[in-house]
């Protein structure tokens, strides 16, 4: 087999993009790989939530057609056999992308679980049990995470993780998601536009802990609205299950439903890795610390992504991966993780990026909010998507802007611009004189700027 300049493991956002940059350097580069391309993400995350959402939101603008002057008779209903196939056939034509992006990039892939034998020498194990070994200057660990399933939660068919969900025979009739964030959020919305009976449980204060306040609350009424039924500020305790369904307590009020969907973190892919062969050290919860060159404690070995315990999202991890690639191949790079932009795909949708206000308050920084609502936009208007708003926190002293938090329709897309002014060190006064589109969404991220300054001629005047 000979040996390897790179060899990276793991084949999701962090390490196919690795090695494909590694191989267009020229480099001789090896990827490990023991089930699929793409990893969480594309297979069991991002992009089929997304693609099932899709097909959710399709339903949703059918039963609202009306609305819009639009009569489609008879019974509005879907096939969740389609939807899933539908997904499905999303899956394997990204999957079969990448395997090609691969090939054209001259990348070797190798198939079967990686383990480290020492600093430049891994063992690759195939389903079948057969081992090589692999030698390779450098190292990328690119091996991801998975969802996290305490000791406490019964083991049953009736208690599913993310990736189970997504595999399900049916819709489930009721569910208990057990946490409020991200992942338990998109999914309560999914599983109520589809006809589920849901019930959110987060034992924090508000669902989408760290989030800004105001948005938060925004999701919890719209959810509410829909008949979602959220429970805040306790833990779901007592919990068993049997072949009929689960229940618990909360509040010391009994709950009840068919499913139990636990979605309270991810931990690290590193248990069979064995990085203490190679010397790289792991902390108490098996993540890979990293500096912002992807450097481990090991000369030569690097970590991009999940695995690293920074934010847990495809497109840091993606980040983080050109800069591995690149010092990997001889070059001196780093990244940046102030200023990642997150999309919650919840309905309705949110975007974020920078500070929240809560943590300004903390750090003692005195801001200026501007907010302008979904309301106030012809467009929002004229697609029937008027709930929400977009939210500007700027520095007094500076007009620099320190945190964009919107809630509304597209917002998943329209925070990439707030991204890039915050980049550029673009004032909120200097965001606000860019001419925006009439008429589009994109106008709420003028229209809130000018509001930071009290000169958003499409809100009443603020009183002297």
């Amino acid at each position: 087999m000979g040996k390897f300049d790179v060899c990276v493991i793991g084949a999701g956002p962090g390490g196919y993009v690795a090695a494909i940059h590694a191989g267009r350097k020229g480099k001789k580069v090896a990827l490990i790989e023991k089930q699929y391309f793409g990893g969480t993400c594309l297979n069991v995350g991002c992009i089929p939530t997304k693609t099932l959402i899709a097909s959710a939101e399709s339903l949703k603008s059918a039963r609202h057609a009306e609305d819009f002057g639009v009569k489609i008779e008879g019974n509005i209903s879907y096939s969740w056999d389609s939807m899933q196939n539908r997904k499905n056939g999303i899956i394997e034509k990204l999957r079969s992308g990448i395997g090609s992006l691969l090939k054209n990039s001259n990348v070797e892939v190798l198939n079967g679980t990686a383990s480290f034998k020492s600093r430049n020498s891994l063992t690759v194990k195939d389903t079948e049990d057969n081992e090589k070994t692999v030698e390779t200057d450098k190292i990328i660990i690119a091996t991801g995470s998975k969802p996290a399933m305490p000791a406490f939660i019964p083991k049953s068919p009736r208690v599913l993780d993310s990736t189970d969900l997504l595999n399900i025979d049916e819709v489930p009739k009721s569910i208990i998601v057990l946490g409020g964030g991200v992942i338990g959020c998109e999914f309560a919305c999914l599983l109520n536009e589809l006809g589920s009976e849901v019930k959110v449980v987060e034992m924090l204060s508000n669902v989408l802990p760290g989030q800004d306040t105001e948005v938060c609350r925004q999701l919890t009424r719209e959810m509410k609205k829909r008949k979602i039924k959220v429970m805040v500020g306790k833990p779901m305790e007592n919990i068993s299950a049997d072949e009929n369904g689960v229940k618990g307590t909360v509040k010391n009020k009994e709950i009840g439903a068919d499913y139990l969907l636990v979605s309270i973190g991810r931990v690290p892919v590193t248990e069979v890795l064995n990085p203490q062969a190679a010397g790289v050290a792991v902390d108490e919860k098996g993540f890979i610390r990293v500096d912002n060159s992807c450097r481990t404690n090991v000369e030569g070995i690097y970590a991009v992504g999940d695995v690293t315990g920074r934010i847990q999202l495809a497109h840091l991890a993606s980040a983080m991966a050109l800069t591995a690639a690149e010092n990997a191949c001889g070059n001196n790079d780093s990244f940046s993780d102030c200023l990642v932009p997150g999309c919650i795909f919840t309905d309705p949708e949110i975007g974020t990026v920078g500070l929240t206000e809560e943590q300004c308050r903390e750090h003692g920084i005195e801001i200026k909010i501007g907010k302008f609502p979904y309301s106030a936009l012809g467009k929002a208007m004229a697609i029937n998507e008027i709930t929400g708003f977009c939210k500007i926190i700027t520095d007094v002293k500076t007009d620099r802007i320190l945190g964009v938090h919107i809630i509304g329709a597209h917002a998943t897309d329209l925070i990439s611009e707030a991204v890039t002014a915050m980049e550029k060190g673009i004032t909120a006064e200097e965001l606000g004189k860019a001419i925006h589109a009439h008429p589009t969404l994109g106008e709420i991220m003028m229209e809130a700027a000018h509001a930071a300054h009290d000169k958003s001629v499409h809100l009443p005047a603020a009183k002297k």
